[in-house]
């Protein structure tokens, strides 16, 4: 699976004078969960919403985007010592949080749920739709893919983005397009940081889902039929056990 890219605001100032001018600075640390002694600081200066300076640790310098920016730019890099404290803090701030990060909350992860099911296609290409919803995992980052005997299928698949439930699980949800062919095998891929080996769901072509709730529910209604017959049965016999017999001339 790709790895992402993560960023950790550490420092968000904002003074706000009285005339309704604004002025903000913003440091932010951005790093890649595999190496994150790549961690890279970035010091932004903003006025009005408008970035003036940026200092990035991957330049080692300050770089102005206004005219007012750009002349603090150049005073900034030529003091020796401000940029000695910034680049401490590429080491001080990023890498020591991003350490911590990595240990304390991307090493845990949940199992995915994984629920198969048919439905109707929508663009009529083909008379069939498998979609494989992915329920209930975490971290975000997740691989799902289709095979067809094997085979990876490449075409006819449309998927979703990483959806967040709001409870630090995600959930995502893939379609596939399809022909049946008889004796073929459909399977669901899933790869995820909290598997070992890809998860393998395959997909059941015995009886589409449709007819599987009719034959549940008209099962439901028999069985309750047949209760309800008994339950009557019963009651009329009891009814008939106690009615006293009055002979007639």
């Amino acid at each position: 699976m790709t790895s992402s890219l993560l960023s950790c605001c550490l420092l968000f100032l904002t003074v706000c004078p009285t005339d309704g001018f604004l002025e903000y600075v913003l440091g932010r640390c951005e790093f890649n969960i595999t190496d994150v002694n790549k961690a890279e600081f970035i010091y932004s200066s903003f006025y009005n919403r408008k970035e003036q300076l940026r200092y990035s640790s991957s330049l080692g310098k300050y770089v102005g985007f206004t005219a007012y920016g750009v002349k603090n730019a150049e005073r900034a890099n030529n003091d020796t010592g401000a940029l000695s404290q910034m680049k401490a803090n590429t080491e001080r701030f990023c890498r020591f949080n991003a350490g911590i990060w990595k240990e304390t909350v991307l090493s845990k992860s949940v199992k995915p749920d994984v629920v198969l099911y048919s439905s109707t296609s929508s663009s009529g290409r083909h008379p069939s739709m498998l979609v494989c919803s992915v329920y209930d995992f975490f971290p975000k980052q997740i691989q799902v893919s289709w095979l067809r005997d094997g085979q990876k299928i490449t075409s006819d698949v449309t998927s979703t983005e990483e959806l967040a439930d709001g409870d630090w699980y995600y959930q995502v949800h893939s379609e596939l397009e399809y022909t049946p062919r008889s004796g073929e095998k459909i399977s669901c891929v899933v790869e995820h940081a909290s598997l070992d080996k890809p998860l393998i769901t395959d997909w059941d072509p015995s009886m589409p889902e449709s007819e599987r709730n009719k034959i549940a529910i008209g099962a439901s209604g028999l069985v309750l039929g047949l209760i309800l017959s008994l339950a009557g049965f019963i009651y009329y016999k009891r009814k008939a056990q106690g009615r006293i017999l009055v002979p007639t001339n």
